[in-house]
């Protein structure tokens, strides 16, 4: 009846073409009933400390996470959430399920502050609420408390003049000390504030795991511009920016003298103020006033850090601070400036999402019906816009900055991309290869496998069969390290005199190149031009590392070259145990602990790893066998075979608009549903015949046993199998 209805709706505006995506056979729900938290293979509640914290706090060594009682380095398979929303019961169960999943860190992401920038103690006293639920099942937390679009300044604010209440400020906080005060005491507020139930504080609960300075903000990205900053502010800005010009040339007017015909309209010198060149003009006219800009504006960011990371200790917080999140107009050439403004902290952040085609009012932010998108696989590096050859960016894509940690503080697939399947194993893989140190998933939106049908839905939805349930196998390899870190393929020395210069990195972050460019990036090249690339595929085949050095600019590549093979479109990782074959879409994981396949499986039919063989003929699945007892496959006693194709909600429908673009007719109803699993796993183990196969439910607890290891026939609806001894 409701398809009936939909076509009628179709007929009568114009619709043509549209389907119901699970329409017909093939697909089965997954609708588990209520976790009751009994005993499951998939629980990897055991990974985590019994409280958060009892090892110490978190701090910094060597380059990565430990735990500062004991040195053990911690990797953080991580979340954005909870729901701010959440009950008392319900968050200690949201607390569960995340533990249940391998999770170990909760990025808490919101303002504490009302209309008006003032302290609101009762957010204050949600983040103690939800430090204590996390830390009862081992989750440590991480505060992000300000993001430019959470705030509105009213007019005439004392501490924040020239605002309509219709801007947010960006850049603001960065220069005007007067917002600097107000929001050093939202940050005194939530880390002093005890709490009424134990008399702590959380400056002193090893528990919370780090603090983040400001989210998406940055004097190098597009929103720093003469049109999003009130005039009372950037005339406090150029003062700042004429005050220092003074001090190097002597006056503004001297300044301004020795940049012929460079010029702004904002420029004051009777009044000792300096207005600032577009960053577009910036970085790619590169002139003199240009270059004293950036170092200005690097200056200036990078004091804000340092004196706020100097305010948090003098407050007492002794774990990791890192300083921002943010890319920049320009990958090459600001980018590596933002990244020095940021070696101020303990730790390098960034975020990066991949997305798909999404198009529509309020896309940014939701998806609705008549929006249009593209389904886009990340295994072969299709291009957002699919009448474009492959790009080649990731936001796994993660060099390492003067031998610091690295976090991906906000990332996903978004949804509705049929693809967004591939995330979890492409995270984890390639997030362990290349030792990164944090990868924290967004969003966490609840505790329950709902779709939430509403007349729109969030485009990152973690609660589903693609993403949170392949979190047991990836949360394992990732976590403890299944699959190795490579060799370091590649490393880069930027002089800082020449990022002054604005003379840029060959390996930008966040900078697509696309296959008709990745001809041109040189062979063996450790004498690079400017303007010169390195091949981005180095990140699938090693580890890259960056250093800011006062030395000489240098580029040396490590046998990287020869793992990128083009000529296959194949890229292979220094250790042997991944392989990815972009024209195909197919990922092979061979490692002691970690063997599987994920992508485009009927490309690669009978797979032959290690320990087991896979054939499918799925056109888009994930199947991987880890190791629970920490033993190789070959001799292990507990094993978890895991599998997943594609998922969609309940009568979710399109029709075609375009050369690989849909149109969204029906966001679709709960319960998520996916596309039936097939396939075989062979072990190739002499007490393979030894082996029992015991089929899980959604849930992750048996249901009747289905024979042994020497041949497992894949079932349509079965996720999870524990193969044991």
């Amino acid at each position: 009846m409701r398809a009936r209805l939909l076509l009628w709706v179709g007929l009568l505006i114009g619709w043509t073409g549209w389907a119901a995506e699970g329409d017909g056979p093939g697909w089965f729900p997954f609708d588990p009933e209520l976790d009751g938290f009994a005993d499951s293979p998939i629980d990897l509640r055991f990974l985590n400390e019994k409280t958060a914290g009892e090892q110490g706090a978190i701090t910094v060594k060597n380059g990565h996470f430990v735990h500062s009682a004991n040195g053990e380095a911690v990797r953080f398979w991580a979340v954005n959430g909870p729901p701010h929303d959440l009950a008392e019961g319900e968050l200690r169960r949201a607390a569960r399920v995340l533990a249940k999943y391998g999770v170990n860190l909760a990025r808490v992401h919101g303002a504490l502050f009302d209309a008006d920038g003032e302290v609101d103690l009762t957010k204050v006293r949600r983040a103690q609420a939800v430090v204590a639920a996390m830390k009862q099942e081992g989750i440590y937390t991480h505060f992000s408390i300000y993001f430019p679009l959470w705030f509105t300044p009213k007019a005439d604010l004392p501490w924040l003049a020239g605002y309509d209440g219709k801007k947010h400020p960006f850049a603001a906080l960065q220069f005007n000390p007067k917002f600097q005060e107000k929001y050093r005491s939202w940050w005194q507020a939530l880390l002093t504030t005890p709490n009424p139930a134990t008399g702590k504080t959380l400056v002193e609960d090893p528990a919370v795991f780090g603090l983040e300075l400001q989210n998406e903000d940055s004097f190098f990205f597009w929103t720093f511009s003469e049109e999003n900053i009130p005039d009372p502010q950037l005339r406090l800005l150029e003062k700042r920016f004429g005050d220092w010009l003074a001090a190097k040339h002597g006056s503004v007017a001297a300044a301004l003298e020795s940049w012929p015909g460079a010029s702004v309209k904002r420029d004051a010198p009777a009044e000792g103020r300096a207005g600032f060149r577009p960053l577009w003009a910036m970085f790619n006219d590169k002139t003199a006033r240009d270059q004293e800009t950036a170092a200005f504006l690097l200056e200036l960011q990078t004091k804000f850090f340092t004196d706020t990371i100097a305010y948090l200790r003098q407050l007492g917080f002794k774990g990791p601070i890192t300083a921002g999140n943010w890319y920049t107009a320009s990958p090459e050439t600001l980018g590596p400036l933002e990244k020095l403004s940021y070696t101020a902290g303990d730790f390098i952040d960034r975020h990066g999402y991949f997305s798909c085609n999404h198009k529509g009012p309020d896309s940014a932010w939701s998806i609705r019906a008549n929006h249009t998108y593209s389904d886009r696989s990340a295994l072969r590096f299709d291009a957002e816009d699919p009448a474009k050859p492959r790009q080649f960016v990731h936001p796994v894509m993660d060099p390492h900055y003067d031998g610091k940690p690295s976090m991906i503080s906000e990332t996903t697939f978004t949804r509705p991309n049929r693809f967004r399947s591939e995330a979890p194993l492409y995270f984890a893989a390639y997030g362990a290869m290349q030792d990164s140190d944090a990868i924290v998933h967004f969003s966490f939106d609840g505790a329950r496998w709902r779709v939430k049908p509403q007349f729109w839905m969030q485009p990152w939805t973690l609660m589903t069969p693609a993403m949170m349930g392949q979190f047991p196998a990836a949360a394992l390899i990732y976590r403890r390290g299944l699959v190795a870190p490579g060799a370091v393929v590649a490393e880069v020395d930027l002089n800082r005199a020449d990022l002054l210069r604005l003379r840029g990195t060959p390996l930008p972050q966040d900078a697509a190149l696309d296959e008709l460019r990745l001809k041109d990036v040189p062979q063996n090249s450790g004498e690079l031009k400017p303007g010169q690339r390195l091949d981005p595929l180095l990140h699938y085949a090693g580890r890259t590392v960056v250093r800011f050095t006062n030395g000489p600019g240098a580029v040396r590549i490590n046998q990287g070259e020869t793992l990128c093979n083009r000529a296959t479109q194949t890229v292979t990782s220094s250790t042997g145990e991944l392989k990815l074959n972009y024209g195909k879409g197919a990922l092979i994981i061979n490692a002691p602990q970690a063997q599987g396949v994920s992508g485009a499986l009927n490309t690669i039919r009978n797979t032959k790893l290690a320990d087991l063989e896979i054939d499918s003929e799925l056109e888009l699945g994930h199947l991987i066998a880890v190791s629970l007892d920490g033993q190789p496959l070959a001799t292990a006693g507990r094993i978890l075979l895991q599998a997943m194709s594609e998922e969609m909600a309940s009568d979710f429908a399109t029709q075609a608009a375009g050369d690989n673009v849909k149109r969204i007719l029906n966001l679709g109803r709960d319960p998520w549903i996916v596309k039936n699993l097939s396939g075989t796993v062979t072990f190739h183990r002499a007490d393979a015949g030894q082996l029992k196969v015991t089929p899980l439910d959604l849930n992750g607890y048996p249901l009747a046993t289905m024979g042994n290891a020497q041949t497992i026939k894949l079932k349509p609806n079965v996720v999870y199998y524990l193969i044991s001894k």
